[in-house]
This record gives structure tokens, C-alpha cells and sequence, in this order.
């Protein structure tokens, strides 16, 4: 049977917990995935879609769909780079740079309810585990 299966009971897991994440999020105006994006521009601001497409390993409509809407929101806007006017770059608002401190605590918050009932060696070993699975 397909639900005594690893695959199965991962698959679960990660729905509940993206649920919960989306739940999370939502207050701050954000969609599940949303800030995987902002995840990148907070790390290297003004990328072009390109290289959030390489980065999120995602299909381009995804991307554009997903900068559309943070766009609307007013948490990016995108400017044509100023040695390359053909080439568009991505840039944060202050509303998007302040977005990245709340994020992180609800990942933060998230992580530890995932891992509660677990003792330190057996969340670092799930965290090994879980880091060594290809994707």
C-alpha cells in the first residue's frame, strides 16, 4: 500500500507543514513560495528573473506570476539595469526589506514546532538525513 511508504508519510508531512506555513504567512500579506523569492533578494538584491529562475528552480511562469504579485503588493519593483537597459532587474522595497525579519522568526517558529518531541541528537541527525536527500 502506498500510505506505509516513506515517500507516502514525507509527502504528508511537508503538505501539513506547507499549510501551516501558508497560514502563517498570510498575515504579512505573503503566499507559501512567496518568500523563497524575497529569500534570494535578501541575500543579493537587484538579480534579474533569470538568475531567481536558476536560483528557485522553477519555471519562468511561476517566476513571472510570483513577481507580479509582489509587485502589486509593492514588495518589489523591477528597473532595467543600468549598464544593460535590455536586461530587467529585480529590487526590493522597504516594505519588502522589512519583511525578512518577521519571515524568518515564522521559519524559525516552524522549525522548532517541526522538531518538538525530538532530543538535540535526533534533530541533528533528522537535519543531516533530511540535508543528504538528493533534490
Amino acid at each position: 500500500m502506498l500510505d506505509e511508504t516513506l515517500t507516502y508519510a514525507l509527502i504528508m508531512v511537508m503538505k501539513a507543514h506547507r499549510n501551516q506555513l501558508a497560514a502563517a504567512l498570510l498575515p504579512l500579506g505573503l503566499h507559501a513560495g512567496q518568500e523563497l523569492l524575497l529569500n534570494q533578494l535578501w541575500q543579493e538584491d537587484g538579480l534579474t528573473q533569470g538568475e531567481l529562475i536558476a536560483r528557485l528552480g522553477v519555471e519562468p511562469p511561476t517566476v513571472t506570476k510570483t513577481l507580479q504579485r509582489l509587485e502589486r503588493a509593492g514588495i518589489v519593483y523591477r528597473a532595467p539595469d543600468p549598464d544593460r537597459p535590455r536586461v530587467g532587474r529585480v529590487y526590493l522595497t522597504d516594505t519588502g526589506k522589512a519583511l525578512r525579519e518577521p519571515v524568518e522568526e515564522i521559519w524559525n517558529r516552524m522549525d522548532e514546532e517541526l522538531l518538538k518531541g525530538f532530543d538535540a541528537e535526533e534533530r541533528d541527525l533528522l537535519a543531516r538525513l533530511v540535508r543528504a536527500i538528493p533534490h
